[in-house]
């Protein structure tokens, strides 16, 4: 056991050795690309162990192994079948080899017989190599040699590959084309016709032949090859080959020339073409005959081309060709047939304009066309004033057109590289002129309206109006129809009827061609005006005066101040007198002329009238006569006096200069006069003064004289004039409050001044009578007047008159009723005396301004019964002599003399005698208490100054003047609280204050020196 376990092991290290020899010939097969592998030599196979020389030695069978297959090259998915044969095989576990290695039965390519004898492979490209087999005894451990080797090929799957013959990409109609599919490896192929993935044929030849191809056999065409093996069959399709099958094409003969009608000696060249890439000729025929070569018509080096070298009648008609490729029976048909034409005279070219108009303007574009009406292929030469300026096209564009391009145009055609001319066309002439600028023109005269009028504006060109439309503008604005502002139909007028202040505003126009898109510029702009209201006119006067004279001659002129085109009518009195002119004359005036003048004016036939102007009133009168007058008031003077004369009109004085006449003559020494000699002025008249003096006026604006003024007589005296004073009274002496007058008289003459003297001192008074109504002793003294005229007269001084003025003696009223007869009556006795004055006197007594009695009594008695209301009485002296009268007594007032006089006793006696109660009260007090001192007490302030400080304070009032006062006495009775009552007599007392009591009190005693006199008033 042990050297048979040797034994074994050597032979698998034998087995090892043999099989990575087999592995690296495989390898190195593969890469050198063979397709066979050799035998496998028997020395490769390891040598079986030799056995033990103790061992008796059995030779095995040697398997044989059998390839069951059509072909030794297979390809994938086809079946091949191994049979390994072994004498006694039902002894024997046979198993089979690849390249050395056992093929195991996981392989799902794979399938066995039961006793693994036979091997059926669905070819793999994995199941290539070199297969052997082997047995093992069942029930002994000995096994055979390995089997013949076998190699089994397995090949990728082929691709037939497909080639047509010819190959050529299109393929006509008629021809013949064969298709061979080639598949490179072992034979026994099936081959399958396709065309368009529809079986066509099969065979086993590998060529398909078409005799005669039409369009039906178009499409893509592929080969299949197959075969079959132990029941499994293998099919490989080739790449598509294209058949394009066409019809045989129509050759295109076309004119290489460009016209088909050509003129005599011109060239002519065709093409015929087919499109197709094939080496094709061609043949030319013309009216259905074949075109030899010859000196006028030559061929192409394939045909394709012909050449007319110079074209005559025998060469026009039908031109056709056809067309053959070379190398192959393709013939196509006739082309379509090409007629030629052939002229027998030169075209003449016809030359339009674009607009067709002689006048152009800047700007525009102008298109001029040059046609020759028959053939074609025409190049064109365009000439300006007989010089070449462009060639080529048909059309000569000028766009933005110059003024330099003005000019005479014609055309030319040519074709054939100018080989061929035809004739100029007529000439056209161009006239290029810059666009004109519209006139903006007013149609009705003036462009400052007023409202409601009408207004018309024109646009127009200066030429050629009528090619024109218009469009208005107002202050940059398009302007468009309304209902007051419209344009006509030709745009060239614009009216504007009943003008308001909306129409404002600058107008202007631009023109448009109605045919052509030309436009100007703006015109000028017309400035329009509307006015707010109705204009007034200004009617002036020449001369402008209210009051002319007869004779003169008036203009009134008319004018309104804005606008023109105005039209005047005048008015005198309302009606209307006269139209037309702006000025109406009035000449030699007559009085009749006078009246009310007015103007208006109009324009546009009278269709606007203005308001009428302001009335102008004329007076027409005669010249009036001048008024001379005696401006000093005096026509007779004396020497060195004054004299001033006036001359004037009775109105207008200041518009007339005067001239001066004495006793008829003008006169002009020795005087003066003012600025228009209205006053004649003699300064110290002298006897050669006298005369007779006139005037005569003279108009300072206007050459009109007036006749003579009545006269005057200038007397000059020789002597002054006399002086008398007189006075009235007569009296010497006078007293105080007379009356006196004085009166100067002047025997000659008139308008004097008074001068008065006092004392030899000018006095106050004045005029020829002055009166002193009431002398003062201050009017005494010595008295004389004097008289003068002018600034340089005066008389000699009057007589000297004295006056002597006394005082007027004055009444006086005294209380006779004494004070101690108060008690005992109660009439007042009064006596008037005048004072100072011894004479005998009578007396008037008066109450409140009036007399009361006749008796001129000195003694007035005055009682309650006679005087209840108590007046004011005075008195005055009267007499026979002088001074007749007094002056009045001072106002005696009577009022509750008595009843004061009587309270007055009264209080005081009251006073009196509750002083001496008081006093004795206190007596009586301090004897009977005894006074008990507090010291605790605070002293009560005393509520009574004593007599010390009474005199200390200045501001304490009397006693008798706080309780003696009239408010107390006529005071009512009062009630007092715990005190009874105060009776007071009901008459009633003045009331007065403390204060005027005092004041009152003071007065008396200064007046009376210290005396009771409280009852006066």
């Amino acid at each position: 056991m042990t050297q048979l376990s040797s034994t074994d092991s050597t032979c698998a290290a034998q087995w090892k050795m043999w099989l990575l020899q087999v592995f690296s010939v495989m390898y190195f097969t593969a890469l050198c690309g063979a397709q066979t592998v050799t035998d496998v030599s028997s020395s490769d196979i390891p040598p079986t162990s030799p056995l033990p020389e103790s061992t008796t030695v059995y030779n095995p069978p040697v398997p044989s192994l059998q390839l069951k297959s059509a072909w030794k090259e297979i390809f994938q998915s086809e079946k091949v079948e191994f049979t390994c044969n072994i004498d006694g095989s039902s002894d024997w576990i046979i198993s089979l080899h690849r390249n050395g290695v056992k093929v195991q039965e996981s392989d799902s390519n794979l399938m066995f017989s039961q006793d693994k004898s036979v091997l059926t492979i669905t070819a793999g490209t994995h199941n290539a190599g070199i297969y052997t087999c082997t047995g093992r005894h069942k029930t002994r451990n000995v096994s055979t040699q390995p089997s013949n080797s076998i190699p089994l090929q397995v090949h990728e799957n082929p691709s037939p590959t497909l080639s047509k013959s010819p190959n050529f990409d299109k393929m006509f109609c008629g021809e013949s084309v064969t298709f061979t599919c080639t598949i490179s490896v072992s034979s026994g192929w099936e081959y399958l016709w396709y065309r368009n993935g529809k079986q066509i044929n099969s065979s086993t030849i590998n060529d398909y032949t078409i005799s005669s191809l039409d369009l039906s056999h178009n499409g893509q065409y592929t080969c299949i090859t197959k075969r079959s093996s132990f029941g499994s069959e293998v099919e490989f399709s080739s790449k598509e080959s294209s058949l394009q099958v066409s019809e045989i094409p129509v050759p295109s003969l076309k004119l290489i020339t460009q016209w088909p009608d050509v003129f005599p000696a011109e060239s002519v060249m065709m093409s015929c073409e087919i499109v197709e890439r094939h080496n094709w000729t061609y043949t030319w025929y013309r009216n259905e005959k074949e075109i030899q070569h010859n000196s006028a018509v030559s061929f192409d080096k394939n045909g394709a081309t012909l050449t007319v070298n110079s074209a005559s009648a025998e060469h026009a008609g039908q031109y056709k060709c056809k067309g053959h490729i070379k190398g192959r029976s393709v013939m196509s048909i006739l082309s379509s047939g090409l007629n030629l034409t052939v002229y027998d005279k030169k075209p003449k070219p016809l030359m339009t304009q674009q607009p067709d108009v002689g006048l152009v303007y800047t700007g525009e574009s102008v298109t001029y066309e040059c046609k020759v009406d028959v053939s074609s292929g025409w190049k064109y030469h365009w000439f300006k004033d007989g010089s070449q300026i462009t060639n080529g096209s048909s059309r000569l564009d000028i766009r933005n057109a110059a003024v330099t391009e003005s000019g005479r145009y014609r055309c030319m055609a040519s074709r054939n590289q100018a080989k061929y001319n035809t004739e100029q066309s007529d000439e056209r002439v161009l006239t290029i002129s810059v666009i004109p600028v519209p006139i903006l023109k007013k149609a009705s005269i003036w462009l400052d309206v007023f409202p409601t009028e009408d207004v018309k504006l024109s646009c127009g060109m200066t030429i050629n109006s009528t090619n024109w439309k218009y469009t208005w503008y107002k202050d940059g604005k398009e302007i468009h129809n309304d209902s007051v502002v419209s344009i006509d139909s030709d745009t060239t007028t614009l009216s504007i009827s009943h003008a308001s202040h909306s129409h404002r505003g600058q107008y202007s126009c631009m023109g448009k061609l109605k045919a052509r898109p030309v436009s100007s510029s703006f015109s000028s702009k017309l400035t329009l005006k509307v006015y707010d209201k109705s204009p007034k006119p200004l009617m002036t006067q020449q001369p402008d005066v209210g009051l002319v004279y007869t004779g003169e001659s008036v203009t009134y002129e008319c004018k309104v101040d804005v606008s023109s085109g105005w039209k005047y009518h005048w008015f005198k009195d309302g009606s209307e007198i006269l139209n037309g002119s702006s000025q109406f004359f009035i000449h030699n005036a007559a009085v009749t002329e006078s009246g009310r003048y007015r103007c208006m004016a109009s324009r546009n036939q009278a269709k606007y009238k203005t308001e009428q102007s302001d009335e102008r009133v004329l007076t027409i009168s005669v010249i009036p006569v001048p008024s001379l007058e005696n401006v000093s008031n005096w026509l007779d003077v004396f020497p060195t006096e004054d004299v001033k004369l006036s001359c004037g009109m009775t109105t207008n004085r200041t518009h007339w200069k005067y001239t001066w006449y004495k006793d008829g003559k003008e006169f002009n020494n020795d005087v003066s006069f003012d600025l228009d000699r209205t006053n004649l002025s003699i300064s110290h008249a002298s006897h050669s003064h006298r005369g007779r003096y006139s005037c005569m006026g003279k108009l300072k604006a206007r050459p009109v004289s007036s006749s003579f003024s009545s006269e005057l007589t200038l007397k000059v005296y020789d002597t002054k004039p006399n002086v008398t004073l007189t006075q009235t009274p007569e009296h010497d002496l006078m007293h105080t409050g007379d009356s006196v007058s004085f009166y100067c008289h002047v025997n000659v003459s008139t308008g004097w001044e008074y001068l008065w003297h006092k004392d030899n001192s000018q006095s106050l008074m004045s005029g020829p009578n002055p009166t002193i109504v009431s002398v003062a002793t201050k009017d005494s003294g010595s008295y004389k007047c004097q008289v003068k005229r002018g600034t340089t007269f005066k008389s000699d001084e009057s007589r000297t008159l004295k006056l002597k003025v006394e005082e007027r003696p004055k009444a006086n009223i005294v209380l006779l009723t004494g004070w101690s007869e108060v008690f005992s009556t109660d009439t007042l006795m009064l006596k008037c005396e005048v004072q100072e004055s011894q004479d005998m006197w009578n007396y008037t007594w008066f109450k409140e301004g009036q007399s009361i009695n006749a008796s001129y009594s000195e003694k007035h008695a005055v009682t309650p019964q006679n005087d209840p209301e108590q007046s004011l009485y005075t008195c005055q002296g009267i007499r026979t002599g002088r001074p007749s009268y007094s002056k009045p007594s001072d106002s005696f007032k009577t009022k509750n003399l008595l009843l004061k006089r009587r309270v007055l006793l009264s209080i005081s006696g009251c006073i009196f005698f509750g002083i001496i109660a008081v006093f004795l009260g206190c007596i009586i007090l301090r004897v009977t208490r005894k006074p008990v001192r507090n010291t605790d007490q605070p002293e009560e302030p005393s509520l009574f100054l004593s007599m010390a400080q009474l005199k200390d304070r200045g501001d304490a009032p009397s006693p008798m003047v706080d309780y003696i006062t009239d408010e107390e006495l006529n005071a009512p009775a009062k009630e007092e609280e715990g005190n009874g009552t105060i009776c007071s007599e009901t008459t009633p007392l003045t009331i007065t204050t403390p204060d005027e009591a005092v004041a009152t009190e003071n007065h008396d005693k200064e007046e009376n020196n210290g005396g009771l006199v409280s009852f006066k008033q």
